[in-house]
């Protein structure tokens, strides 16, 4: 009966129904953000080592050009720095730390759809199992002291069916948005070791500066 996903759905009720499409959501929302942050995060080190070499070359637009064929967040703020480049060293980390704080949100975007299904799924469990105790003592009023032990799993089952499927639901959510939160944080990290290094490339390359920030 486990493997029967049409049998938990008579016995779960409405409410499994309504786990069914919120697990669907959850499901999708992964995966959609396991993709796109395995796109955005890229290895900065060989790209800045490839936007260098174009920048000694003085060919700003083919360094643009390669910033815009490559995707993730390093590559967006190196184009910014290096449309930047005529603001001076403090202009430029200006830039920087503006394009960093605009990447964060983006990189965050839909993972607050796993934490809330993570947070109500196992409420939403709990819902299916008081309207199975609802069936099960209207049941038992209705048939009196004649009640079989049919009237009485009739009741029981949606409650079992609908709190396993919550707690289920919630610990793949939370599992799944903890991953990706780690997945977020990687970039971020990535994104700050590159930020002083993208500012010294562009001022160094671009303008002929040596100094220290």
């Amino acid at each position: 009966m486990w493997s029967n996903l049409p049998e938990l759905l008579k016995y779960g009720g409405v409410m499994m129904w309504v786990l069914l499409a919120t697990s669907s959501v959850a499901i999708v929302v992964f995966i959609q953000r396991l993709l796109h942050y395995h796109r955005e995060q890229i290895n900065s080190t060989e790209f800045l080592i490839g936007v260098r070499n174009v920048l000694k070359r003085d060919n700003v637009v083919e360094a643009i050009s390669i910033c815009d064929a490559t995707p993730g967040p390093v590559a967006r703020m190196v184009k910014i720095a290096i449309l930047s480049r005529d603001r001076g060293r403090e202009g430029i980390r200006d830039a920087l730390d503006e394009a960093g704080l605009m990447e964060v949100p983006r990189l965050e975007e839909r993972l607050n759809v796993l934490a809330t299904i993570a947070q109500i799924a196992p409420l939403m469990g709990l819902f299916g199992t008081s309207l199975g105790f609802i069936k099960l003592f209207g049941a038992l009023e209705d048939h009196g002291r004649f009640a079989g032990i049919e009237d009485l799993a009739g009741g029981i089952w949606p409650a079992l069916v609908c709190t396993s499927a919550g707690l289920a639901l919630a610990i793949f959510a939370y599992a799944g948005y903890n991953y990706l939160v780690g997945r977020v944080n990687s970039i971020v990290l990535d994104m700050e070791k590159s930020s002083t290094e993208i500012q010294n490339l562009v001022v160094d390359l671009t303008n002929g500066e040596s100094d220290e920030p």
